[in-house]
């Protein structure tokens, strides 16, 4: 029997789109099905069951759903041994790859969107406090990483390869709304070079967020978040 692999998601959320690069990387086909939050699916309210929280991504695996991207990408996975590891086998390796995915969410992905979200001076904090989260990740890559990338076999994309796109792979869409520059080749070689390099993959292309429409989702959600703190 075929098996059957669902993603319940938004074309524009982050999230979604990690799960849609690994399970790209991993070369499972999948069908996606794009949800509207204010008018919710049967089949998402019902893979929610928890507290009646509805969250998404939300992935479908022969009708067993698992909801929360980092919990959906790890079980990818565990589920497809056959396909190229999006983890590494060792356990030390393992956490630190888990280290840098969980920095750059809670930390690196919160500065940006304060950015998005403010101006004036609070905008100029929110611009120092990316380029100092940035620096902190250059530097830990380049530390626990040598070679110069934290990569897993060869080429292959793995887990924080996976964040880094959903983070910074907009990163033109991201500058043209906010005339602020986040990747700069001279302070952060590593990172920027890395983040090129992923974008130019097949696979990552074609998971990737189209431009004009993430320009045109970031400058509402910008105006709104600007009309709001104004309110």
């Amino acid at each position: 029997m075929a098996e059957e692999v669902v993603l319940h998601g938004k074309w524009a959320s982050l999230f979604s789109k990690r799960v849609e690069l690994a399970l790209k990387v991993k070369g499972i086909e999948y069908e996606f099905v794009e949800e509207d939050l204010t008018n919710k699916s049967e089949a998402l309210l019902r893979f929610n069951p928890v507290h009646k929280k509805v969250v998404i991504p939300v992935l479908a695996h022969n009708g067993k759903s698992i909801a929360e991207s980092p919990v959906i990408i790890e079980n990818i996975d565990e589920t497809w041994k056959e396909g190229p590891r999006l983890l590494p086998q060792d356990p030390y390796e393992r956490a630190k790859i888990r280290f840098w995915a969980g920095f750059l969410h809670q930390q690196l992905f919160e500065a940006m969107f304060s950015v998005l979200k403010t101006d004036y001076e609070a905008q100029e904090r929110a611009v120092k406090e990316v380029h100092e989260k940035m620096k902190v990740f250059e530097e830990g890559i380049k530390c626990s990483y040598p070679g110069g990338s934290p990569i897993i076999n060869g080429d292959n994309v793995g887990l924080l390869d996976i964040v880094v796109c959903s983070i910074l792979g907009a990163h033109k869409a991201q500058e043209e709304i906010l005339r602020v520059k986040f990747l700069d080749q001279e302070k952060y070689p590593r990172v920027t070079s890395r983040v090129k390099a992923l974008t130019e993959l097949p696979s990552v292309k074609e998971a990737m967020r189209p431009h004009e429409k993430l320009v045109g989702v970031l400058q509402l959600k910008r105006a709104r978040a600007l009309e709001s703190a104004t309110a």
